[in-house]
């Protein structure tokens, strides 16, 4: 198996990770703050969708999903000072308490929407890579200069750590609010 091989099975991870706990939860679930953590389960997916959108997009020459597939207006956080390009880094918490879905049915496919349009667009990009593209240096500031592969693997796991923190939270919401024996 070759790193294109490898790539095309890694790059869906995220996605197959969501939809293991998606269905168990509801859109409140989605916004809840466990702890008082300004980071939702709705914010941890919005954020991996939107790093992951964001360094793809500039590594294919393309507009990201958020503003060419209109997901900016659609869910509307312009309303709440976060601009086109935010992506979660650095915001204040309150910030990130502003990410969340409208607790609806649609407001919660449409976090799911985001995150299947970025990752079908990665999937459909990697398969149009090669060898040397991935062998090809993009960011010579770094001690080894990184690689376009190396900066894909770390798109992914950085998505991939999100998401795993997101399915614990969801693995923890029902206990929230439990008193403490």
């Amino acid at each position: 198996m070759d790193a294109i091989e490898l790539l095309k099975n890694l790059v869906r991870r995220p996605l197959d990770a969501v939809d293991n706990f998606w269905a168990d939860l509801d859109p409140s679930q989605l916004n809840s703050h466990p702890g008082g953590h300004p980071n939702s389960i709705a914010w941890l997916i919005w954020h991996a969708a939107r790093e992951t959108d964001a360094q793809i997009a500039q590594l294919a020459g393309a507009e990201q999903s958020w503003t060419a597939e209109g997901f900016e207006d659609r869910f509307e956080l312009s309303d709440v000072n976060l601009g086109t390009a935010d992506i979660g880094l650095g915001q204040s918490r309150d910030d990130a308490w502003a990410v969340k879905v409208e607790e609806t049915a649609e407001g919660k496919a449409l976090l799911r929407d985001y995150v299947e349009t970025v990752y079908d667009k990665f999937a459909a990009w990697v398969e149009t890579l090669t060898e040397e593209d991935l062998a090809r240096v993009i960011d010579e500031q770094w001690d080894p200069p990184v690689t376009m592969g190396v900066r894909v693997l770390s798109v992914i796991d950085d998505a991939t750590q999100h998401v795993g923190q997101a399915a614990y939270v969801a693995g923890t919401v029902e206990f929230v609010d439990l008193p403490r024996s």
